[in-house]
């Protein structure tokens, strides 16, 4: 994407009213939205989370099949999520917003117990190892969601990446966690959920056409 593009769409963003794009000031100095998520929908639904959400069709596609809950997505790359917040602005889809920000500051987002679902959808798995850190189901961003999410609150995690699945099926089996469904794919498996199958990403059907596996892991954060 050429930079006039990203500029377009960057002030396009500014004019949407299910766009949010705080200075992390803003976030770690008592965000304006943090506990008060109902208030901004206009309503007591449950909110779901899509962690580094991209284009955002995953989000937008979660809300048409779900208008009883609010659908937040998440990411640093305002460019990418243009098009699903546009989407949902065309589609007036009260139920989707978009915040423009890091993942690691998701505790200053939203109060404690306020997020009922979390998803995380084709993260970079960080295979290096100085890049353990970023890895979005190492135990500090568990901790983090955890924090966030209700007692009986779910993960989903969705990755073509072998590496990533098994790394956090090993961590929530050490860790104790509930481990709810995991699949090596998907797709072969007719015991998917349907939200898994149903909602594909623009990369997701890249790497089907190459063959390629999708795993998925739903589960429950559990600390004693």
């Amino acid at each position: 994407m050429g930079s006039k593009n990203k500029l377009k769409r960057f002030k396009e963003n500014e004019t949407f009213s299910n766009v949010i794009q705080p200075t992390r000031e803003e976030v770690i100095n008592d965000f304006s939205h943090k506990g008060k998520w109902h208030s901004f929908f206009k309503n007591n639904n449950p909110i779901v989370l899509e962690l580094g959400c991209g284009k955002g069709e995953y989000t937008v596609a979660l809300a048409r099949k779900n208008p009883n809950k609010n659908f937040i997505g998440i990411d640093i790359k305002g460019a990418r999520f243009w098009r699903g917040a546009k989407t949902a602005l065309e589609e007036n889809l009260d139920n989707v917003a978009f915040i423009r920000t890091q993942i690691e500051l998701i505790e200053y987002i939203f109060a404690k117990n306020e997020v009922s679902e979390i998803w995380i959808t084709f993260p970079d798995p960080q295979i290096k190892y100085k890049r353990t850190k970023h890895r979005m189901t190492n135990s500090e961003f568990l901790k983090k969601y955890h924090h966030i999410l209700k007692e009986d609150g779910i993960m989903n995690l969705k990755t073509d990446s072998e590496f990533m699945h098994g790394y956090t099926l090993g961590l929530l089996h050490g860790e104790g966690h509930e481990v709810m469904h995991a699949s090596h794919d998907v797709y072969k498996l007719k015991s998917s959920p349907e939200e898994v199958t149903q909602t594909q990403t623009f990369y997701e059907k890249q790497y089907l056409e190459k063959d390629k596996p999708i795993t998925y892991i739903k589960f429950r954060i559990k600390y004693s």
